[in-house]
């Protein structure tokens, strides 16, 4: 964390010195278009007005407003005198004027290169697979830097995005697959039964429970098929109000003793007394129920499912630990992706749609707090943290689920 904010303190440095020289070299841009306007108008009226040209220049006015006027040589020569000898200053300064509008012009053509250099990175970085960059001047350097680490989040969205979707359909496959067993078994043992009307009662009772064993196997298979085609489709109203996460979770516990006890695991439940978040009861249950889950499918049989709660600061941190194989560094990373299922999952009956910890993670954000993941050879653990006060209002928020 305080390498994150030393490197953030570090860019922001470095995009002040850019900014810091941009605005020097604008500054010293017109500091030299003010002074070439001074010398070219200095330069101007010393050749026109008071200098080598100025007799030229006379005998042409007067030579054109008699053209032009029918002027007299003498009104001509007045004309001239009362239009310029006498108003230098205005003539010197409208000059001035003029010229400085002109370079001025040429400077934000300048400029406006920036804004080109800025628009033609934007195009390649809107055009798919653009592999050359536009260089950009070093004033605009934290511009460049800033541009390449959108170019990379983009890449890695993309590739995140098309990674859960070849996972998708890999689940998709694997489930289709997984219906298969089930629903052959059902058919199998129902014909039996409908073809051996004199079957012993003690074979038909046995055959009967095989087959409803499969069929809820089939239903699980089933609804995980509609968590898929749903996981993008509801929007979820947070419902908070304060949550005894000891009374929860000891509640949950209970709930899973069944589970647990077949495989001669427990709970054991370390709860700090009153420790209350405000919260959706049944969105939180839902991820201490995934985690419970998690914990009894993987960890060891006669082993024990710990469960920590405790405040720390402002926060209320939930640890669901259970002792089982460890979870690969690789593997860890992409726990909490949506229609990710680990190698062991799609061996055993234990995987589901790879959803649960997805949705896990998405409720636990939703109310303001995080979830991690830890794995060696002893345990793995799962950690929650959750703020104890409300930060938001209830009210409606889209939740993929």
């Amino acid at each position: 964390m305080v390498e994150g904010k030393e490197k953030k303190k570090r860019a922001r440095n470095r995009q002040d010195d850019d900014l810091r020289r941009l605005r020097r070299k604008m500054t010293g841009q017109f500091l030299r278009l003010l002074a070439e306007t001074y010398v070219i108008a200095a330069m101007a009226r010393a050749l026109l007005v008071d200098g080598v040209l100025e007799d030229p220049f006379a005998n042409f006015f007067v030579a054109a407003v008699r053209v032009f006027l029918g002027l007299s040589q003498e009104e001509g020569i007045r004309l001239y005198q009362g239009a310029f000898l006498r108003h230098k200053g205005f003539w010197t300064t409208l000059m001035a004027a003029v010229i400085l509008l002109l370079l001025w012009n040429r400077l934000l053509r300048r400029f406006s290169q920036y804004f080109r250099q800025l628009d033609r990175r934007l195009d390649r970085l809107l055009a798919e697979g653009a592999a050359a960059k536009e260089e950009l001047p070093q004033e605009l350097a934290f511009m460049d830097e800033k541009l390449d680490r959108i170019q990379g989040a983009l890449a890695a969205r993309q590739r995140a995005a098309l990674e859960s979707e070849q996972r998708k359909n890999d689940l998709v496959v694997y489930l289709a697959h997984d219906l298969k067993t089930p629903l052959t078994s059902v058919v199998g043992y129902l014909s039996l039964l409908d073809e051996a009307a004199d079957m012993p009662l003690e074979q038909r009772a046995k055959y009967t429970r095989v087959a409803l064993d499969k069929a809820y196997r089939l239903e699980e298979l089933i609804n995980q098929f509609f968590d898929i085609t749903r996981f993008n489709l509801q929007q979820v109203v947070l419902e908070r109000r304060p949550v005894r996460l000891d009374v929860a979770l000891a509640q949950i516990a209970d709930e899973f003793y069944p589970i647990l006890a077949r495989q001669g695991k427990w709970a054991r439940v370390e709860a700090e007394p009153g420790l209350s978040v405000s919260a959706d009861p049944d969105k939180l249950a839902r991820v201490f129920n995934n985690l419970f889950k998690n914990a009894a499918a993987y960890g060891y049989e006669n082993t024990a499912v710990q469960v920590q709660a405790r405040r720390q600061g402002e926060r209320a941190v939930v640890s669901v630990s259970n002792q089982g194989p460890r979870i690969p560094p690789r593997q860890l990373e992409l726990i909490f992706e949506k229609f990710y299922r680990m190698d062991a999952a799609r061996s055993t009956n234990a995987g589901g749609a790879g959803l649960g910890l997805a949705i896990a993670k998405q409720i636990v954000e939703l109310h303001g707090g995080s979830i991690s993941a830890q794995s060696d050879e002893q345990a793995t653990v799962f950690t929650v943290s959750l703020p104890l006060e409300d930060p938001d209002p209830p009210g409606e928020i889209p939740y993929d689920l």
